[in-house]
């Protein structure tokens, strides 16, 4: 799996075995579950196991804004700050050529669908600060011009409780680029 390293994949592994087996036949229905009812939304692209995802449901939140993200962890992860009432795009991962993701790959296509209706009046992009996610967010900026649309892409910088000491070169310069004013 990935992100799972051997040692905690021998400990799964060791823990399954240990596992009654009505308890494994419980799991294994689980997993092909998941599998069966799991799906991808029709607006955002995001995961969802009813026709339409609770984010996109949601009436209290502002459909004229959408925050674009490469994959649906990270629609979970920018739901944590609770601040955003916005929608939510998902690429399907970012732009990396050598690895032949393309921009056909990615749910690049829907993003310009949903700017139809002229109700979006911000895209803000919020890819990985890595080359993939930096060259995806350069491509979105560069298509999404013409459209009128106010696109805006997250701040980098030192984190909360981090010291400046400790920063690397590249975020220093990225959070002196992004700096903001006080007047």
């Amino acid at each position: 799996m990935p992100g799972v390293g051997g040692k905690s994949a021998a400990r799964y592994a060791f823990a399954m075995l240990e596992l009654s087996e009505e308890e494994a036949a419980r799991f294994a229905d689980a997993i092909l579950g998941a599998k069966r009812d799991v799906h991808t939304c029709p607006i955002c692209q995001g995961l969802c196991t009813e026709e339409i995802c609770d984010i996109c449901k949601d009436e209290s939140r502002d459909p004229s804004v959408i925050c674009v993200v490469e994959n649906a962890k990270d629609v979970m992860v920018m739901e944590r700050v609770r601040g955003y009432r916005g929608t939510y795009h998902v690429l399907g991962g970012a732009l990396a050529p050598l690895d032949n993701i393309t921009p056909d790959k990615l749910k690049i296509k829907e993003l310009l669908s949903r700017l139809e209706g002229g109700e979006v009046k911000e895209i803000i992009i919020a890819t990985n600060p890595t080359p993939a996610g930096d060259t995806t967010a350069a491509y979105l900026a560069r298509i999404l011009e013409p459209s009128g649309v106010y696109v805006s892409r997250l701040a980098y910088g030192i984190p909360v409780g981090g010291d400046i000491e400790y920063a690397d070169e590249v975020t220093l310069y990225r959070a002196m680029e992004g700096r903001r004013y006080f007047n």
